[in-house]
């Protein structure tokens, strides 16, 4: 697999959850919302899987490797990603934060967990398809073959450390309940 598709197998992984996410604030106005633990469980995949797993091998790899080939860091498609990583960061923090209110019996925070979490899905949504049709074609076109060889073995030598650490089999696991959970209690 090339790193460009690499990422794209990630993003399909992230775009589980954020279907998940999405199954859940539907239901948050049903007879049987889910509570705040689902929203803290999604904040734990999407820091860890999302941001620090997949966004590593962009921001750490990827980016540099375009910036490399001359690819504008800033005022580019490379900003852009770089600012809607920080916005999604953003949302996740405060939605972290709301659902542990919310989970300590704050019942207003509900709302604001919502409205991050609606915030991040629809962020996040349109940054995949950004990235999958805009900004990896765009480095597939750029990075020589031998480079990009070089970032897939990168991107395998950060799964096969994700993997050992126990990490990377810990989040999978997370997107499978996430989506079981919403599929359970529908």
């Amino acid at each position: 697999m090339s790193p460009t598709q690499i990422l794209m197998a990630e993003h399909r992984i992230i775009e589980r959850v954020l279907a998940a996410v999405q199954s859940a604030l539907q239901r948050s106005t049903s007879s049987e919302p889910l509570g705040p633990e689902f929203f803290l469980d999604a904040t734990e995949f999407i820091q860890g899987y999302a941001d620090n797993y997949h966004h590593q091998k962009e921001e750490g790899v990827l980016f540099v490797e375009m910036e490399a080939q001359g690819f504008p860091r800033e005022g580019g498609p490379i900003a852009v990603m770089l600012a809607e990583h920080e916005e999604a960061r953003a949302y996740t923090r405060a939605m972290r934060s709301a659902a542990e209110r919310w989970k300590g019996g704050d019942a207003a925070a509900k709302s604001a967990v919502a409205q991050n979490a609606r915030s991040y899905v629809a962020l996040l949504g349109d940054h995949i398809n950004k990235e999958d049709n805009i900004l990896y074609p765009m480095a597939d076109q750029l990075l020589p073959p031998a480079d990009q060889e070089r970032m897939a073995e990168t991107f395998r030598e950060m799964e096969r450390t994700a993997t050992e650490d126990g990490s990377l089999p810990r989040f999978l696991a997370l997107a499978d309940t996430l989506e079981k959970q919403v599929q359970v209690s529908a």
